[in-house]
C-alpha cells in the first residue's frame, strides 16, 4: 500500500492507555476522517503517527516504509506533514517567515518561492497579509497560515487535526472548501474532526473512535448513515 497503515497501534501516558490496538489504513489519494468525542484518542493517533509520541505497540507504515517510532524530523523528511489542533502558528513571526519554516528541508530558494506563490494564490488572503505578524490574525486566518505552512513541504500525506475547532461559520465553510479542493487535486488526507458532518461529507472512509478504541468504520456515506453515529455525532 502506497498510503498510510497503522496496525494495532497503542499508545500510553504512564499507566493509562489512550489507544487500544487501533487500525487505520489511508489509500493514497483517499481523504479518511477519524471523528470521535473529546478524550477518545484522536489527537493523541496523530502525534503517534507524526512521530511526537512513541508507541508502546503496533506499527505505522508510510509508503510502504515502517517508520513506528522514528523521530519527528524523519517522518516530516518522508512527506509527512501534520496541522496541529490549534494551530500552532509562531505569533511573533510574520506570515512569509511562517510559510518559509515550512519548507525548511528545500534546499532551492527558487523552489520556495515558487511554493509561497502556490500557497498564496490558494489562500489570497495570506497574500495580503504576507508580512503581517501571525499573532494578529483572527483565528480562521491563523488556521488557513498552518495549513499553508504545511503544504509549503509538498506533503505525501497530510494530518490534519481539529481545522475547523473555534472558528467562525464563515471560516469552517473555508477550510472544508480548502480540504475539498485539495482531495481534488489528489491530496491524501487524514482528517481528525469534532464536526463530524462536514467531515464525513468530505471523506472517502471514516473511522469512530471512542475511549482509545475503533468500534467503527467503513465507507463515510455508510458511517453516516449508522444510526447510533448519527445520533451521537450528527444531532439525529
Amino acid at each position: 500500500m502506497s498510503g498510510l497503515e497503522i496496525d494495532g497501534l497503542e499508545v500510553a501516558y504512564g499507566r493509562t492507555v489512550a489507544l487500544h490496538g487501533v487500525s487505520i489504513a489511508v489509500g493514497e489519494g483517499q481523504v479518511v476522517c477519524l471523528i470521535g468525542a473529546n478524550g477518545a484518542g484522536k489527537t493523541t493517533a496523530m502525534r503517534a503517527i507524526s512521530g511526537l509520541v512513541r508507541p508502546r505497540a503496533g506499527r505505522v507504515r508510510f509508503a510502504g516504509a515502517d517508520i513506528t517510532g522514528q523521530a519527528a524530523h524523519r517522518i516530516a523528511a518522508a512527506g509527512l506533514r501534520q496541522v496541529p489542533e490549534g494551530r500552532q502558528c509562531f505569533a511573533e513571526l510574520t506570515v512569509a517567515e511562517n510559510l518559509a519554516l515550512g519548507a525548511y528541508l528545500v534546499p532551492s530558494r527558487g523552489e520556495v518561492a515558487r511554493r509561497q506563490d502556490g500557497v498564496l494564490a490558494r489562500f489570497p488572503r495570506l497574500r495580503e497579509r504576507l508580512h503581517q505578524l501571525a499573532g494578529s490574525m483572527s483565528g480562521g486566518e491563523q488556521q488557513m497560515l498552518a495549513i499553508g505552512r504545511a503544504l509549503m513541504g509538498a506533503p505525501r500525506l497530510l494530518l490534519l487535526d481539529e481545522p475547523s475547532m473555534g472558528l467562525a461559520p464563515l471560516f469552517v465553510e473555508e477550510i472544508f472548501a480548502i480540504i475539498a479542493a485539495l482531495k481534488a487535486e489528489g491530496t491524501t488526507i487524514l482528517l481528525v474532526e469534532q464536526n463530524a458532518s462536514a467531515a464525513l461529507d468530505v471523506a472517502d472512509h471514516a473511522y469512530v473512535l471512542e475511549t482509545g478504541r475503533i468500534v467503527l468504520s467503513g465507507p463515510a456515506v455508510e458511517v453516516a448513515a449508522d444510526p447510533a453515529v448519527a445520533a451521537a455525532y450528527l444531532g439525529g
